[in-house]
C-alpha cells in the first residue's frame, strides 16, 4: 500500500514539476512602438496596438509552450526616445520582435538599435523608401507602403490624366523629404514639370503661408508629401482658401488613410486621388476582419492596422514553423512564405525587406455617392506590387546581390 502511495505521490510530483516548467517559461514578448497620442495616433497608435492582440488571440495565443505578450510605448515622434524605447524592449525587457514604429525618422532610429542586436523589427506606419535601401538589415521587413509605391501610384495616374504641373508641400524630415523625392521621380518620367516646392515643420498648424506659396505657383497639383494631421489640416486649409476652387488646382495627398478623410469630411475631400495598401470595403475577408476590429475600436482599420495584424500572425506563424525564435530561422520562413490573409494575397518578402503586395489606386467619393460613414472609396485600380514597389533591381540594399 506504502509503495502504491509512494508511486501516486511521486507521479503527482512529477506532473507539478512538468507544469512548473512549463509556466515557468517566458512569454514571447512583441514590442510596439507607436504613436499614441500625437498626429499619427489615428492611423497607428492604439488601433495598431488592438490589431496585434487580434493578431496574438486568433493564432492561440502561444506558441512554443510561451504565452504571448503585446507590449507598447509611446515615442512621441522624436527618434531618439524611439531609438531608447527600441533599447530598451530588447535589452531589459526581453522583447524578441518590435512592430510598426509609426514614423520614418523614428523608424529609422528603431531599426538601428534592432540591426545592431540581430532582431527583426517590422514597419507597418513608417513609409521611407530608405528602410529597404541604405537602412536595410537581415532582420529588417517593410511590410505595408513606402513613399516609393504612394509616388508610383498616385504621381503617374495624376500625370497620365493631364495633371503635369506639380508644387509640394513636405513636411521637413525623412519621410516627406523621400516623398517629394519619389514623387518628383514619377512626375518628370512621365513627361510633367515640378515648378517648386516649400518644407513644413512637423505638426504644422498653420498652412496659410505655405498654402499661399502653393496658390502663386499655379501648377495643377499641390502635392501633399505629409501625413497624418498635417495632410488633415493642409486640406481643410486649402479648402478655406478656395485653393480648389477659385485656383482651379487640385489637393493630391501622396499617403492618404480613411481616418484622414473621415476627418476632413467628403464635402472637402470628394474628388481626391490616393494611393493605399488595404480599404475595409474591398472584399468579404476585409470586411469581416473590420468588423472584428470595429467591435473593440468603434472605427474601421486603417492600412497601417491592418498591416499590424498580418505581420504579427505571419511572425508567429514562422516562429512555430523554424520551432525557435532565433531572428535568422524566424526570418528565413518568413521570406520562404507568401502571404495569404485579408491583408496580401501571394504577398512575399524579398531579400531587401520589402514585402511586395499589390496596391490600389482609391478616388474619394461624392457625399452623394457614400452609403454613410467610412464608405469613401471608389476603386480606380489594382496595381500588382511588381509594378508598384521599387524592382529588387534598383535597390540600393546592401544585402541585394547585383
Amino acid at each position: 500500500m506504502n509503495r502504491v502511495l509512494a508511486g501516486v505521490f511521486a507521479c503527482a510530483l512529477a506532473m507539478s514539476a512538468n507544469a512548473a516548467l512549463a509556466q515557468g517559461k517566458p512569454p514571447l514578448k512583441l514590442g510596439g512602438i507607436l504613436d499614441m497620442s500625437s498626429l499619427y495616433a489615428d492611423i497607428t497608435g492604439p488601433g495598431s496596438e488592438t490589431a496585434a492582440k487580434m493578431a496574438v488571440e486568433d493564432f492561440g495565443g502561444e506558441v512554443l509552450g510561451r504565452k504571448v505578450e503585446i507590449v507598447v510605448a509611446d515615442h512621441l515622434n522624436k527618434a531618439d526616445l524611439a531609438a531608447n524605447i527600441a533599447r530598451d524592449m530588447l535589452d531589459n525587457q526581453g522583447v524578441e520582435m518590435i512592430f510598426d514604429v509609426a514614423a520614418s525618422a523614428t523608424a529609422l532610429a528603431a531599426g538601428e538599435i534592432a540591426k545592431a542586436r540581430s532582431k527583426i523589427i517590422i514597419f507597418n506606419g513608417p513609409g521611407s523608401i530608405r528602410l529597404t535601401n541604405e537602412a536595410c538589415g537581415p532582420y529588417t521587413v517593410h511590410y505595408v507602403f513606402d513613399t516609393f509605391a504612394q509616388a508610383n501610384v498616385t504621381g503617374l495616374a495624376a500625370v497620365k490624366s493631364g495633371l503635369d504641373t506639380w508644387f509640394f508641400l513636405t513636411a521637413d524630415y525623412a519621410f516627406g523629404q523621400d516623398l517629394e523625392k519619389d514623387t518628383t521621380s514619377v512626375v518628370l518620367k512621365s513627361g510633367g514639370k515640378v515648378l517648386g516646392s516649400v518644407r513644413h515643420p512637423l505638426n504644422t498648424s498653420d498652412f496659410s503661408s505655405f498654402l499661399l506659396q502653393a496658390q502663386a505657383s499655379k501648377a495643377k497639383v499641390v502635392g501633399l508629401a505629409n501625413a497624418g494631421g498635417d495632410t488633415i489640416n493642409a486640406i481643410k486649409q486649402a479648402a478655406e482658401f478656395g485653393l480648389t476652387k477659385s485656383g482651379g488646382q487640385k489637393l493630391s495627398p501622396l499617403l492618404a488613410f480613411v481616418t484622414d478623410i473621415d476627418s476632413v469630411g467628403l464635402d472637402t475631400a470628394q474628388g481626391l486621388l490616393l494611393a493605399e495598401a488595404f480599404y475595409w470595403d474591398l472584399n468579404d475577408d476585409t470586411r469581416a476582419f473590420t468588423k472584428r476590429f470595429m467591435e473593440r475600436t468603434k472605427r474601421v482599420p486603417t492600412s497601417a492596422q491592418a498591416g499590424v495584424y498580418s505581420s504579427v500572425l505571419h511572425y508567429l506563424k514562422a516562429v512555430k514553423a523554424a520551432g525557435t525564435t532565433d531572428s535568422a530561422a524566424v526570418m528565413k520562413v518568413m521570406k520562404e512564405t507568401p502571404i495569404n490573409d485579408m491583408f496580401a494575397k501571394n504577398g512575399r518578402i524579398r531579400d531587401d525587406g520589402r514585402m511586395v503586395h499589390d496596391m490600389y489606386l482609391f478616388e474619394v467619393k461624392k457625399p452623394s455617392e457614400s452609403k454613410g460613414r467610412w464608405d469613401d472609396y471608389k476603386l480606380l485600380a489594382t496595381v500588382p506590387g511588381n509594378e508598384a514597389f521599387q524592382s529588387l533591381e534598383s535597390s540600393r540594399c546592401p544585402l541585394v546581390k547585383k
